[in-house]
């Protein structure tokens, strides 16, 4: 079995790829099949998440290219920037990770979301196409479940205003 061990920052020239959907790219350790047929293993830093196009390294030498896997997305194309952030917030505050491109942002597929947005005005198609959402604010995995972190906001907001 091939390890692949390191996320490669150099070019180099891929000895071949692995498809892969987003939750088996924010996997760090994972027996993965290559597309060529090989069994490797993943074995990389905590935390790693691949992207499409990122290439890893193997201990033999080997060079694999990540290609990210088609998947069921609803998807929601708009030329009114206020709608889209309107749809963005909605979906952030209900902790979706959605990936945003210019006119247009995806999600995975949710038939109520769906309904939410078409409430708010707009059209959401249900297509198969790669998945590369936003990381996060806080670094965390893009699934939006590896913050490695608690998220306590209490504050002590004791001021002292001496208007004199």
């Amino acid at each position: 079995m091939i390890r692949l061990t390191q996320k490669l920052t150099a070019p180099a020239t891929p000895d071949t790829t692995v498809t892969l959907p987003l939750h088996q790219r924010i996997k760090s350790r994972l027996r993965v099949t290559l597309d060529d047929g090989r069994d490797a293993g993943l074995l990389l830093e905590r935390g790693t998440t691949l992207k499409d196009g990122d290439l890893l390294g193997g201990d033999d030498g080997v060079t694999v290219r990540v290609v990210a896997a088609d998947e069921i997305l609803s998807i929601v194309r708009s030329d009114d920037p206020l709608l889209l952030a309107r749809a963005c917030y909605h979906l952030g505050n209900r902790h979706m990770s959605i990936q945003i491109m210019a006119g247009e942002l995806r999600y995975s597929h949710d038939h109520v979301l769906d309904d939410m947005l078409r409430g708010l005005g707009l059209t959401v198609t249900v297509e198969s196409a790669p998945f590369e959402p936003e990381p996060g604010a806080y670094g965390g995995s893009a699934d939006g479940h590896g913050h490695g972190h608690r998220h306590h906001h209490g504050h002590d907001h004791e001021h002292s205003h001496d208007h004199g």
